[in-house]
């Protein structure tokens, strides 16, 4: 195959799990171009994934909810004579997509039972034949990012030399966030304790909470919610002593840049969405019986899971990766 396709993931952090399907695809058929089609918000994590060639963007919610966008997205996936496509998420859409497109397609099977997902989406190359070898989640850090999140600190008052923590606070559904005053007694005590300056990044959404957290701590902290990209992100992540943060992209992004993380985990299963990087990594879940994880009860009330991890067991996660 000289022309390989591959129908990508939603999220973030699923998106890092992907990273080892371009990379297999890569090893067996180096000749290949591979291209990936994927939604906007994981565009730019793939940019930093060296096995991809080309980004196709889809916009399902934007543009292309219109029917003819659709079909001139289809001419055009038509015209770029793909060999194979796989398919990373069963989805009836995209699978007319790719069938109304000429294209050949394989997807994941059914009722492959509760493993990672870096793994779930691995089944798709190994259903089809291909041997995969490598199951790290690995992106490429580019030095202009670092260049640019030095200016950026350096802006925020903390110097190059100074060590620090960034906590991550947000997340793409309440129920996997850690109380705000959880993480206002931990910036304390990792500043008292250990003489670290904190860090805050985030989307414009978190900035409310991250300045919030930043005046109750008392201590020294760099808000950077809103103001830094995936890219330098990941440059953060990559310097920083150590990331500490529930599971989301973020968490998924540091690990995969070789940071050293702390995953609190609560309505999801570490066996399931677990960091899958090259960086130390410390995971904190409590089994607190009420559900059986991974819970999608969006509407609960007391958050049980996340309230059950104290501070005192994200300091000792926080030592051990440190030590």
């Amino acid at each position: 195959m000289n022309n390989i396709l591959v129908v990508n993931v939603n999220w973030l952090g699923d998106a890092v799990f992907s990273i080892p399907v371009f990379k297999a695809l890569k090893k067996t058929y180096p000749q290949a171009r591979i291209t990936c089609l994927c939604v906007p918000r994981v565009k730019e994590v793939l940019d930093y994934c060296p096995y991809v060639d080309k980004i196709i963007i889809y916009d399902e919610r934007g543009k292309h909810r219109f029917l003819w966008r659709k079909y001139k997205l289809i001419r055009y996936l038509r015209k770029e004579k793909f060999d194979m496509a796989f398919l990373l998420r069963r989805s009836r859409t995209r699978a007319l997509m790719l069938y109304l497109a000429g294209i050949p397609f394989y997807q994941i099977p059914l009722n492959i039972g509760d493993i990672h997902r870096c793994d779930y989406y691995l089944k798709v190359l190994e259903g089809y034949g291909i041997k995969v070898q490598d199951r790290l989640c690995e992106l490429r850090l580019k030095e202009a990012d670092m260049q640019d999140i030095d200016i950026k600190l350096s802006k925020a008052g903390l110097r190059s030399t100074e060590k620090y923590v960034v906590l991550n606070t947000g997340g793409n559904w309440d129920l996997k966030r850690w109380s705000e005053g959880s993480f206002v007694l931990l910036a304390k005590r990792l500043s008292q304790e250990f003489g670290l300056r904190i860090v805050l990044p985030g989307l414009d959404k978190d900035k409310g909470a991250c300045e919030r957290i930043a005046q109750a701590a008392d201590a020294k902290v760099v808000v950077l919610a809103g103001e830094v990209t995936i890219g330098q992100s990941l440059a953060l992540y990559n310097r920083a002593v150590a990331v500490i943060s529930g599971d989301s992209g973020p968490l998924h992004l540091a690990h995969s840049v070789g940071a050293d993380v702390v995953g609190i985990f609560g309505p999801t299963r570490p066996e399931i969405t677990g960091p899958r990087g090259y960086g130390r990594v410390q995971v904190i879940f409590k089994d607190v019986g009420c559900n059986k994880a991974p819970c999608y009860h969006l509407s609960c009330t007391n958050n049980v899971c996340m309230q059950s991890v104290t501070v005192d067991d994200v300091l000792q996660a926080f030592k051990k990766i440190t030590a």
